[in-house]
């Protein structure tokens, strides 16, 4: 009884020692059935990554449990979590759906409309009513109508030298690029209606003028679970 005991035991803990122990994993990201080339791969749990080859394939050294994040610059990044299994069949599949591509903006230089022709016979016809309506020109009465009135412009206060200085959006774009739209709502846990008072709250921390400087998936995903802890505390009682 005490042998299988302690064999039991050794075998439970070789079986966690071995789980424990990073291996190097392979893998293949696709889009559509097509292998994506300069993907980034990041191990979130070990912080390392690499990027897949002409033909898609990979490999990073990973252990159950860690966190893997795939990176490309025409879609949301996509998360893993390495299993048990995955280490062992050592043969990763992900398959990457593309943002919806965007239509570019046209620039109109130069608009030219058809020239207006004017009929001096209806101009004529059309004052003519206008007077056959009107009581003081066939009688001289006056009807208390105002008939020539006065064009007023009042100038604007100051002068309007200065620039108008428009909402720097830059960091909510970097946000909402790089992560997918239930990310906010499903990872860090915010209701719908506080998405966009979080992103305001990240962007008066002066560290996402760094991040935008130097544009980074896994120091945008840090910051942002950073700042996360730091709302919630603002919004408790």
């Amino acid at each position: 009884m005490r042998v299988k005991l302690l064999t039991t035991i050794s075998f439970f803990t070789y079986q966690l020692s071995f789980s424990q122990t990073e291996k190097l994993i392979n893998g293949k990201v696709l889009s559509q059935n097509i292998p994506l080339n300069q993907v980034d791969v990041i191990n979130k749990t070990a912080k390392i990554s690499t990027k897949t080859n002409e033909l898609g394939a990979f490999s990073i050294l990973a252990k159950a449990q860690d966190s893997l994040i795939f990176f490309y610059k025409d879609s949301f990044f996509s998360r893993l979590k390495i299993s048990q299994e995955n280490i062992i069949q050592n043969n990763i599949i992900v398959n990457i759906v593309l943002k919806p591509e965007e239509l570019k903006e046209v620039v109109i230089t130069k608009v030219e409309f058809d020239k207006v022709k004017v009929d001096a016979d209806a101009v004529a016809d059309v004052l003519i009513d206008k007077n056959g309506k009107n009581l003081f020109w066939n009688t001289g009465v006056s009807d208390n109508t105002i008939r020539e009135a006065l064009r007023v412009s009042f100038p604007l206060k100051g002068k309007q030298n200065k620039k108008i200085e428009l909402d720097d959006d830059r960091f909510k774009k970097l946000a909402l690029a790089y992560c997918p739209p239930d990310f906010f709502i499903n990872n860090l846990k915010l209701k719908p209606e506080e998405k966009e008072l979080f992103i305001k709250f990240c962007d008066a921390d002066p560290k996402s003028k760094t991040l935008l400087e130097n544009p980074n998936v896994l120091a945008v995903m840090d910051f942002l679970y950073l700042k996360n802890e730091e709302f919630k505390k603002l919004k408790k009682p």
